[in-house]
């Protein structure tokens, strides 16, 4: 087994640091030029369209709302990648890992952009609503369907079962630290299988209620469990506010290889912030399309703009804190990798309450998470098969991975994640780059109409040469006209 794992963790170095890092280098910069650093000058615009309310839904119930669709991709992203994975990246990289954790965020939200606009424009009803993602417009935007099948299949593996085992045994760590800490022993081997069959019934419950039931479940959640995390995490930075510019400095300094810190050198630090940051963010990835494409807005864009705000959410905020809750408490770089490392240094700030707290918050993290990957899992099965014994065979096959994952061990399986994951940005990323200049001339007819004082509305006609579009129809193009002028 582990002569497996150092045999794809050399494939994997290879693959990321000649492939994967200079393709999404170059798609982002490329995204960026052609948008006019969208990512950047639009921030205010992304918190604008965030809480719009919904258009109508195609079952006339109500829509999953452009906030709801943010918190779904939420869902996914903040997961243990933020507690976990950020403290993987700075005790193999050193804490300038956190630096390209930063720039990649910053740089990569064009991607971002990028493909949750295409998403939203090559969407496609259900009979509850929307759906849509990379391998939707791979099929209808460059009428490839082959490339949607190799990305449905990749993604649905990688989410649906990968990532859920690696979320259900971080529940199951967590849990058994909790308990190891209260009775100063080890847990017995019942508990790693009972926090299995509570996460196969409570994911149950709210998979098999449909989209509506994951967007609030996942909209009660999120907010909550990332203002509790923000909190910890203030408090200990305040509680160390005299180490903060010496943290600042270790993170600039190692990070363009001034200053080696432990076994990290410069290449290290930025292969474990690219790739963790990756893995957290999800940033030209394909998969937060696949939740931005359910939301019912009034133009592409919106929802465009909304998803790359999820990539400074999870990054720049849920992931910084995790940075410097770990940074400002001295770690000893090598000895500890993973959440480990995060719940010892929030307890040598804060003591041992705030250990079983974290526990609290991971389980949130993961658990959604876990139904971030549930849909996107599903949401590319039903573009291979839309046959009901299907998705049943997949929530059923989901469950019990989600069982397996809280007991097994893992280790040959985060190395898998990260191979499954860059054929994923691969894949996208050829799909997306031919595909940009339409994203841009969405983006030109979104800021037109508001420079004109209206909430922007897209319907096809207004790209006639455009093919492949299953929604936006023009009799919707009457709501123009009644629509209030928009605000500021």
């Amino acid at each position: 087994m582990q002569a497996m794992t150092d045999a794809l963790g050399v494939v994997n170095d290879n693959f990321w640091t000649f492939l994967v890092i200079p393709l999404l280098v170059i798609a982002s910069l490329y995204f960026t030029v052609r948008s006019g650093a969208v990512q950047l000058r639009l921030v205010p615009e992304m918190l604008r369209t965030m809480f719009e309310t919904p258009e109508a839904a195609p079952d006339g119930k109500k829509a999953i709302s452009s906030f709801q669709a943010f918190s779904i991709s939420a869902a996914a992203r903040v997961g243990t990648g933020n507690v976990a994975g950020v403290a993987i990246a700075i005790a193999l990289g050193g804490p300038g890992a956190v630096m390209w954790m930063w720039i990649m965020s910053i740089v990569a939200g064009s991607a971002a952009f990028v493909e949750s606009t295409l998403a939203q424009l090559y969407k496609v009803r259900d009979k509850t609503g929307y759906r849509g993602g990379p391998a939707y417009y791979m099929q209808h935007g460059l009428k490839a369907r082959w490339l949607g099948v190799i990305f449905a299949v990749v993604i649905t593996f990688t989410f649906g079962f990968v990532f859920t085992s690696v979320q259900s045994n971080s529940i199951a760590a967590a849990v058994a630290n909790s308990v190891s800490t209260v009775t100063g022993a080890e847990p017995g081997a019942w508990l790693a299988p009972a926090v299995g069959v509570a996460l196969m019934v409570l994911t149950g419950a709210v998979i098999f209620g449909g989209v509506r039931s994951i967007a609030n479940v996942a909209q009660a959640i999120v907010p909550f469990m990332a203002a509790v995390y923000l909190l910890m995490g203030i408090a200990v930075v305040a509680m160390n506010i005299e180490q903060v510019p010496a943290v600042l400095a270790d993170i600039v300094t190692s990070a363009f290889g001034i200053r080696q810190i432990g076994a990290a050198g410069l290449g290290t630090a930025i292969m474990m912030g690219v790739r963790r940051g990756l893995f957290s963010n999800e940033a030209g990835m394909g998969s937060a399309p696949n939740a931005g494409a359910t939301a019912a807005v009034s133009h592409p864009v919106k929802q465009g703009l909304t998803q790359t705000f999820g990539i400074y959410f999870d990054t720049l905020l849920v992931c910084s804190i995790t940075a410097f809750i770990i940074l400002v408490s001295d770690p000893v770089y090598g000895e500890q990798v993973g959440a480990d490392l995060t719940q010892n240094a929030l307890e040598a700030n804060l003591g041992s309450w705030s250990l079983h707290l974290l526990t609290f918050i991971i389980f949130l993290l993961a658990f959604t998470s876990v139904l971030g990957n549930y849909y996107y899992g599903e949401s590319n099965l039903t573009f291979l098969s839309a046959r009901p014994a299907v998705t049943l065979g997949y929530r059923v096959a989901f469950l019990l991975v989600l069982f397996l994952g809280a007991v097994a061990s893992l280790s040959l399986v985060w190395t898998l994640a990260d191979v499954t994951m860059g054929v994923m940005v691969v894949v996208n990323l050829v799909a997306i780059i031919p595909m940009g200049a339409l994203a841009v001339r969405l983006l030109k007819d979104y800021t037109d109409q508001r420079r004109q004082g209206l909430n922007p509305v897209f319907t096809r006609d207004r790209l006639p040469d455009v093919e492949g579009v299953q929604c936006w129809e023009p009799q919707h193009e009457e709501s123009r006209a009644e629509s209030a002028p928009a605000a500021g």
